[in-house]
């Protein structure tokens, strides 16, 4: 006789396969050519959860980002259904981890694409039933944006117990991409690289309801009006939060937008905890209220630099920023020489690029023991050697755009601060260098050459 179930993760792997068999469990293997709907958010939880058990590096990454344990033996569910616990709820996608025939780590997934969200009430149920299996790791994904996997795009109370997750679909597609790449973390076997290349088509193609970030929220055109009407902002206004959070997801799109670009993982400036995420939170709406500014940076591995990305609202102005260096052991006209050359080799490598851009393109020069630093436009830079009295020991080079009406629309200030960054990088900072002082050196001693001398 068949106990009811009352856990999931502690569970003998036979028992687990008695209550499938009972239908007491009901749930089916994940597919890769899951015989559904082209679009239906099924299918797309089906092909997910096959390529990961399928391409050992793309699993090996997301399973990492979750924190489930990859010792074992690993089985991928869709539709999975708890007939003793809660026989209403519809599980889109399950993972369990079995060692030694016993199930010792679980996942929930649930799924959503075009522009369905994830539903509160719905994520509520999950939780519950979470925590009655012992299964601690609940993931989201959909095209939802959040500042960090830790972060859900829903408002609901978490058990400590449990890991609550969210991805965009974009991230999984950059994750793919990255793999693609040649570099250290792409995939090896041949046969799994044509397996992920055919996911990321079905990803990319429309028809999958996976769409990318696309606009602002709302509390952002709202900022926008108030301070150009002169109204002042609160922190505790709803949508001076909702402004900043956008901010901080279309940082993410940023990085992972140049991530696919350049094939790494470029990261945001966003932190990496709950902690840290609620302190920056506060930061940012701080900026906000009294500065009319927000600040974001971007790392990227190899750059000069990181890349500095302010929006200010009193001039709807988006600047760009990368630091740089000059050889410190020459003096400052020369060093103003080597930033003069640097500039235009940018003109040189990408000539038409550099037409559109260069009439915002800055030359900023930080001056030691100042605060006041020197900025000319680009098309006056040989004017840098009317300061050759003062100690310049590094440059920005800033791209300075004013977006104007383009600034309060949710819609265009994605599309525009996105292509901003990709002319700004491909212009600019894949080309800028630093100097580096050179390494030190053995003096020779220098010997006295003597000749001995006969003593009388």
């Amino acid at each position: 006789m068949i106990k009811k179930l009352t856990k999931l993760v502690g569970l003998k792997k036979t028992d687990f396969d008695a209550f499938v068999q009972s239908g007491n469990i009901h749930l089916s293997p994940a597919r890769l050519i899951p015989v559904l709907k082209v679009g239906d958010e099924m299918a797309l939880t089906s092909i997910i959860l096959s390529s990961l058990r399928l391409i050992k590096e793309f699993r090996d990454v997301f399973f990492s980002e979750t924190q489930i344990s990859r010792a074992g033996r690993i089985y991928y569910f869709t539709e999975a259904v708890f007939k003793d616990i809660d026989s209403e709820s519809r599980i889109d996608g399950l993972i369990i981890v079995v060692v030694g025939g016993v199930i010792k780590d679980a996942a929930i997934l649930e799924m959503k694409n075009k522009n369905n969200s994830v539903d509160a009430p719905q994520l509520q149920r999950y939780i519950s039933l979470a925590s009655k299996l012992k299964i601690k790791k609940i993931i989201t994904i959909s095209n939802q944006f959040v500042a960090h996997p830790s972060l859900s795009p829903v408002n609901v109370r978490v058990p400590k117990s449990i890991s609550l997750l969210h991805f965009s679909w974009t991230y999984l597609q950059t994750i793919a991409h990255l793999l693609l790449f040649k570099n250290d973390t792409n995939i090896v076997d041949e046969d799994q690289i044509e397996l992920m290349k055919e996911v990321l088509f079905y990803l990319e193609n429309k028809v999958s309801g996976v769409v990318g970030y696309s606009q602002m929220k709302s509390g952002w055109n709202t900022v926008v009006e108030n301070i150009n009407s002169q109204k002042k902002l609160k922190m505790s206004d709803a949508f001076v939060e909702e402004a900043v959070v956008s901010w901080e997801e279309e940082e993410r799109d940023m990085a992972l937008m140049l991530s696919r670009e350049l094939g790494v993982m470029v990261k945001s400036s966003i932190a990496r905890n709950k902690a840290q995420l609620k302190d920056k939170l506060k930061r940012d709406i701080k900026s906000l209220v009294t500065k009319h500014k927000l600040e974001s940076s971007l790392m990227i591995r190899g750059s000069v630099s990181d890349v500095g990305v302010i929006a200010e609202f009193d001039t709807r102005t988006i600047i760009m920023s990368v630091r740089t260096q000059p050889p410190l052991d020459r003096g400052v006209k020369a060093r103003i020489g080597w930033i003069i050359r640097q500039v235009e080799n940018f003109e040189k490598k990408n000539p038409e690029l550099f037409n559109q851009i260069s009439k915002e393109l800055w030359i900023e020069g930080d001056v030691k023991f100042s605060s006041n630093n020197i900025r000319i436009k680009y098309s006056n830079i040989e004017s840098l050697y009317d300061y050759t009295d003062k100690d310049i020991y590094a440059f920005n080079i800033l791209y300075i755009k004013d977006l104007g009406k383009g600034f309060s629309s949710p819609r265009k200030f994605v599309e525009k601060i996105e292509k901003m960054l990709l002319d700004y990088y491909q212009c600019v900072v894949q080309y800028l260098t630093k100097w580096s002082p050179p390494p030190p050196k053995i003096e020779s001693k220098k010997t006295e050459s003597t000749q001995d001398k006969d003593v009388n």
